[in-house]
C-alpha cells in the first residue's frame, strides 16, 4: 500500500487517498467526498482484506484548494552563509598561513641521489585512467508486483521442465495483404490492422490442432487437464510495466475482434485502469519482443500455462525460394518454450511449425488448412 497523502491533509472528492498493490496491478482508492483525513487505518506494506476499512475523512471539515505558499526574501541585512569551499580549495592552505620553508645550510653537502629502481623486463604498463564518473547508488522498494513476478518465474524454473524451440517465419505475404487491405479495414472496423491479429489467429488454430499445449498439468491430483476453449494472454505495455491481459474465447473471434480487444486493453493499461478479471487466467501466452529490437530469445511459462509463444523484430535477410534463388524476404525468428513434461518433441516442433506456416501463408487461416 502507497500513501499519496496524510492525516490532517484536505482532499477534495475524487482525490486518490491510497493505492492499493496487488499481484498484477496497482489500484487507486480515491476520496467518496471532500474534507479533512482523519486518519488511514493501515500502514505501508500491511497485507489487508477484501472489504476492509482504508481511511476516515471528517466531511464537515472545510474543504480548500491547496494554494503554495509565496516564497520567503532574504532581508536586507540578513546574514549569508558562505558557500562551502571545494574539496580541492579546503586541502589546499592560503599562502598567509603557509609556514616558510626552512633555510638549508650552505655548509651541509648534498646527500646522494637514491638508487634508480629496476627496469621492468616486460613492456611498460600504462597508468590506469582517472575514474571521472559518479558513484552514487539509488534503492528503490520492489512494488508488489514485481515481487510476485519474480516468485512466479522462478517457480516456474523449478517446475517446469522447459524446452524452446525456433523456427523462422516469413512475414513478405502478410505484410503485402495487410499493405493492400489497412486502410478499408481500419475504415470498415475502426481500429488498425496490427501483426498481433495473425498471430492470435494462427495460435488458436494451432492450439486446437495440438490439444496438449492448450492443457496444463494439476501438480496435486497428478491430473492433465485438457482446456476445450483458447484464452490467449497478450503483453501489453502501461506506466507501470508490462501487463498481460486475457483475450478471452479466441476461437471465436475474427481479426478485427482481436484488435478490438487488443486496443481496449492498451488504452486501459495506459490509463491504468486494468482490473484483476482482465488478467486472471489464459490457456497460452503470446510475447512480442520485436517491438523492442529482440531477434531473439526464450520466454519463460507463465504458469499454470504449459507453452509461451515469443516473436522477434522482422528483419530482411537473404533466404532460398522454392526455384533455388537467393532473394531477400522479411523473416522472424519464433520460439516456443514448452513444458518437456506434458508436450513431447514432436508436439512442440509440429505446433510451431503450423503457426509458421499459416502466417507465412495467411490463405490457410482462410481456407482452414
Amino acid at each position: 500500500m502507497d500513501l499519496p497523502v496524510a492525516p490532517g491533509d484536505i482532499v477534495q472528492a475524487d482525490d486518490v487517498v491510497v493505492v492499493l498493490e496487488t499481484d498484477k496491478v496497482s489500484v487507486d482508492v480515491r476520496a467518496p467526498e471532500g474534507g479533512a483525513l482523519v486518519e488511514i487505518l493501515a500502514e505501508v506494506d500491511d497485507v489487508l482484506e477484501v472489504g476492509a476499512p482504508l481511511f476516515r475523512i471528517d466531511t464537515d471539515a472545510a474543504v480548500e484548494a491547496k494554494t503554495p505558499e509565496p516564497e520567503a526574501t532574504p532581508k536586507p541585512d540578513a546574514e549569508v552563509a558562505a558557500p562551502a569551499p571545494a574539496a580541492d580549495q579546503a586541502a589546499a592552505p592560503s599562502p598567509a598561513a603557509s609556514a616558510p620553508a626552512p633555510e638549508t645550510s650552505k655548509a651541509s653537502s648534498p646527500s646522494p641521489p637514491p638508487p634508480p629502481p629496476p627496469k621492468p623486463s616486460g613492456p611498460p604498463t600504462p597508468d590506469a585512467p582517472a575514474f571521472v564518473g559518479s558513484r552514487t547508488e539509488r534503492r528503490t522498494k520492489m512494488s508488489r508486483m514485481r515481487q510476485r513476478v519474480a516468485a512466479r518465474l522462478k517457480d516456474a524454473q523449478n517446475t517446469a521442465a522447459m524446452l524452446t524451440t525456433f523456427q523462422e517465419c516469413d512475414m513478405g505475404n502478410f505484410m503485402e495483404l495487410r499493405n493492400r487491405h489497412k486502410d478499408e479495414f481500419e475504415k470498415k472496423h475502426g481500429v488498425k490492422l496490427g501483426f498481433m491479429s495473425v498471430f492470435v489467429k494462427a495460435t488458436t488454430e494451432a492450439l486446437k490442432e495440438i490439444p496438449a499445449v492448450n492443457a496444463y498439468i494439476d501438480d496435486e491430483t497428478k491430473e492433465v487437464v485438457y482446456r476445450e476453449f483458447v484464452d490467449i494472454s497478450v503483453a501489453v505495455a502501461s506506466p507501470t510495466g508490462l501487463v498481460v491481459p486475457v483475450l478471452r474465447n479466441t476461437e471465436n473471434m475474427n481479426f478485427a475482434d482481436v484488435e478490438k480487444n487488443i486496443a481496449m486493453y492498451a488504452g486501459k493499461a495506459r490509463e491504468g485502469t486494468l482490473s484483476l478479471d482482465d488478467m486472471t487466467g489464459g490457456t497460452f501466452t503470446i510475447s512480442n519482443g520485436g517491438v523492442f529490437g529482440s531477434l531473439m530469445g526464450t520466454p519463460i511459462i507463465n504458469p499454470p500455462q504449459s507453452a509461451i509463444l515469443g516473436m522477434h523484430a522482422t528483419k530482411m535477410r537473404a533466404v532460398v525460394n522454392d526455384k533455388g534463388e537467393v532473394v531477400a524476404r522479411p523473416m522472424m525468428y519464433l520460439a516456443l518454450t514448452y513444458d518437456h513434461r506434458l508436450i513431447d518433441g514432436r508436439e512442440g516442433v509440429t505446433f510451431l511449425k503450423s503457426i509458421a506456416d499459416k502466417i507465412s501463408d495467411p490463405t490457410r487461416l482462410i481456407l482452414d488448412l
